[in-house]
């Protein structure tokens, strides 16, 4: 044991292959000597398809107290357009991370052997309650020729603040701190002028911390191209949901990435997810990759103090990667847990 205390885990294992890798990360976390008191919660498209629920108020509530939340993955199989696009990622997965102020998105990545990013390693700090996933927007004349949309982006002084200074306390912690702010400043030219500036101040109280800037476009031919370059990204909600995507490709595939979704101030439960989807596809047949839910689950340590515990798991999982062994989830974590 590393503590004498048992956390209060919330686990939503969710949908397809989410229950299977959350399984795996609780045992993971055990056998690296944290005790964890798990509490499941039936969230997800299936509970959706059986009466409905989605979440709300009460169950909020009721995730709020918990030390942490470890979340499998969300989502109906391919092209079962029983549930309507949006229901779950507004309702269930936003809800979450807008009630319980989850206002940094961590994702840190490592090139594996074989990827375009082999040996790199970088991290993106998303912003995760605004910009155009805040809701702000309308339709009118709906379904007619003259229909108009709007989708606007939210951007406060605030909320920009809070997550850019995580991003430069993150880079304080590499052996070269760097901190490239990513967006699109010559086309959003209000929003990336807040991001700017905000940058610009927050770096004066980082000296030691190297700045830069690309645009998005430009980011994403550099994270190919050129991952090396980059220590800490910072960037807002949209572009980084979709670097996000494309960092776990070229570092060796989402099924490695793992996700934290931090309300750093501790007013509400933080979430831990991989990045991967549901793959209903391969549920149930034993060959899931647990190694992101594995590594956010070393992220929800690292969160809860569990420092030493954190570094183990992520080691043995770095160790798993190098070796490049082809194994079924129930392989993958037994020899996980005999390196602890």
């Amino acid at each position: 044991m590393t503590t004498n205390r048992a956390y209060r885990v919330a686990v939503i294992g969710g949908d397809g292959i989410g229950p299977e890798v959350t399984e795996a990360a609780l045992s993971v976390v055990a056998a690296a000597g944290v005790a964890v008191e798990p509490t499941a919660f039936d969230l997800g498209a299936a509970r959706y398809l059986r009466d409905g629920f989605v979440l709300d108020n009460e169950t909020l509530e009721v995730l709020r107290g918990f030390d942490a939340i470890l979340l499998g993955a969300i989502g109906p199989a391919i092209g079962d357009r029983r549930v309507p696009a949006g229901v779950l990622e507004r309702g269930l997965l936003l809800r979450l991370r807008f009630g319980l102020d989850l206002y940094v998105n961590y994702r840190p990545f490592h090139g594996v052997a074989g990827s375009l990013a082999a040996g790199r390693d970088f991290a993106i700090v998303r912003e995760n309650t605004e910009g155009p996933y805040a809701g702000e927007g309308g339709v009118l004349r709906h379904g007619t020729m003259h229909e108009v949309a709007t989708q606007g982006s939210v951007n406060t002084r605030f909320g920009v603040d809070r997550c850019v200074r995580y991003a430069f306390e993150r880079a304080m912690a590499l052996e070269q701190p760097k901190v490239t702010l990513v967006h699109k400043t010559n086309v959003l030219t209000f929003a990336g002028d807040l991001w700017s500036r905000v940058v610009a101040d927050v770096g004066a109280s980082f000296p030691s911390v190297a700045v830069d800037y690309n645009h998005v476009d430009a980011a994403c031919i550099y994270l190919v191209e050129d991952p090396g370059r980059y220590g800490v990204i910072v960037t807002d909600n949209l572009f980084g949901d979709i670097l996000s995507d494309l960092a776990g490709a070229v570092t060796g595939g989402i099924g490695y990435a793992a996700s934290a979704n931090l309300n750093p101030a501790r007013t509400g439960a933080s979430l831990f997810e991989p990045v991967h989807g549901a793959a209903h596809d391969i549920a149930g047949t034993g060959v899931a990759n647990p190694l992101a839910a594995i590594s956010s689950a070393a992220l929800m340590l690292e969160h809860l103090g569990e420092a030493d515990a954190a570094r183990r798991i992520a080691s043995a999982v770095a160790d798993f990667e190098r070796d490049q062994i082809s194994a079924g989830t129930s392989a993958i974590t037994q020899r996980l847990i005999e390196r602890l």
